[in-house]
């Protein structure tokens, strides 16, 4: 029996299989966002879409604007391009609707945009370590991966997987690296629609889930305005957070024409310098044995 699974994996580039895996696990892009994360050119990523779209790999949908016209082609996972990304991990093949379910998802989904906002900061680190020598974006994991029990818990002890279920929500974890430093890290991204209190109240969650693995890592807050930053500075000042913090608004970086990895962050208690991403390494630290016992 013909298997269009082994049928279609020998026309796919190794960047293929990155696209496709980035799909599977952080749901939509823009043909902007991967244009810029992985190809030298807009007209060579449309090329190469239009050839995976041909082959049943991804599927596209286009949300008209409310003001007319429309916005660029979303790409998600059509469900072959699922079955190959499952078969080239050793899991099980996902169900028979996973990839019709995921494009209803998107399609009508109210966290569309924060979806998007939140795989443009990866994206952004991805395009600029395509082009500057000695960076990179080692991993990236979508937020249910940081939910999932385990995911941060294994310890210096590669026996011990503590079943912890964490009660932060990080929209997203990178490994970021440069000039030989490398710097975990959890994003939240503020969108401007909850109050700043219950942006610094999530960060207990942050200190419990530190405390349980034994690192501490930045806790990245990408804010939509400098005045919202500005504001939630203040806060923070005012109660000094129990974990690593740094701010940077999305209005000032691009009117700077700096992406997430440049002089974008300023650290809490810092004195307002803003530093670039690689800076925030001095705030990695594992935490004494007994600091990450729980009962």
């Amino acid at each position: 029996m013909d298997d269009p699974v082994l049928r279609v994996q020998s026309q796919l580039t190794d960047r293929d299989r990155v696209l496709l895996g980035w799909l599977y696990d952080h749901g939509v892009l823009t043909s902007f966002q991967i244009a810029h994360a992985l190809f030298p050119s807009l007209d060579f990523c449309q090329r190469r879409l239009r050839t995976l779209h041909r082959l049943r790999l991804v599927a596209r949908f286009r949300p008209q604007r409310a003001d007319g016209g429309s916005y660029p082609y979303h790409y998600v996972i059509d469900q072959l391009g699922a079955e190959v990304v499952a078969a080239g991990r050793d899991e099980r093949p996902p169900r028979r609707d996973h990839a019709r379910a995921e494009r209803r998802r998107w399609t009508s989904s109210r966290s569309l945009a924060h979806r998007l906002g939140v795989n443009g900061f990866f994206t952004d680190l991805a395009g600029y370590a395509r082009t500057q020598p000695g960076t990179d974006l080692i991993e990236w994991l979508p937020e249910a991966a940081c939910l999932r029990a385990g995911t941060f818990t294994r310890l210096q002890d590669p026996g011990l997987v503590r079943a912890y279920q964490p009660r932060v929500r990080p929209d997203g974890y990178g490994l970021w690296a440069e000039d030989g430093l490398t710097v975990p890290l959890f994003l939240e991204y503020d969108t401007g629609g909850e109050p700043l209190a219950v942006l610094t109240g999530k960060l207990g969650g942050y200190r419990e889930l530190f405390a349980t693995i034994g690192r501490v890592w930045p806790v990245l807050f990408w804010l939509h305005s400098s005045a919202r930053e500005a504001n939630l500075r203040c806060l923070l000042a005012d109660t000094p957070p129990p974990v690593p913090v740094a701010t940077g608004s999305r209005d000032q970086a691009a009117s700077a024409g700096l992406c997430p990895a440049e002089a974008v962050w300023a650290v809490a208690g810092g004195g307002g310098q803003r530093r670039r991403l690689v800076d925030l390494a001095v705030y990695v630290a594992d935490l004494p044995r007994h600091a990450g016992e729980v009962a």
